[in-house]
């Protein structure tokens, strides 16, 4: 967990610190604009249902997704129903990553590999 949500922190104190300068700002530039909107797709992500936990590997999953930018491309208000489509991907067809997060406790090379593939494979089944 903590190879993959090192960055999460850091990304998320720049965003809440970006979202009260933009308050003020009228014109912001594309990189900005992007910070911006990465940061409300990770605090979307975060939201987890009431009594409803994740285990760690989906935990580790939805992360590395937000942080390596591969909801960027999403709206907003899709993020928590491709998140929930990524983890029924995973729990379905590759059982492998979450299996080896489970056994091992690492986010081995093995398993960021599994999960890319999940990613892509999610999305594109997602976006149709």
């Amino acid at each position: 967990m903590k190879k993959v949500a090192g960055k999460l922190k850091l990304e998320l104190a720049q965003f809440a610190e970006l979202e009260a300068f933009s308050q003020f700002a009228s014109d912001l530039d594309e990189a900005t604009q992007k910070q911006l909107a990465r940061g409300t797709r990770l605090r979307e992500l975060l939201k987890q249902p009431q009594n409803s936990p994740l285990s760690v590997a989906e935990q580790v999953a939805l992360i590395y997704t937000g942080i390596n930018g591969q909801l960027d491309d999403l709206e907003v208000s899709d993020v928590k129903a491709y998140c929930a489509s990524l983890l029924v991907y995973l729990n379905t067809s590759k059982k492998s990553y979450i299996d080896t997060v489970t056994s091992t406790n690492q986010f081995t090379d093995e398993a960021e590999t599994a999960l890319n593939e999940a990613i892509v494979e999610a999305k594109a089944a997602f976006s149709n």
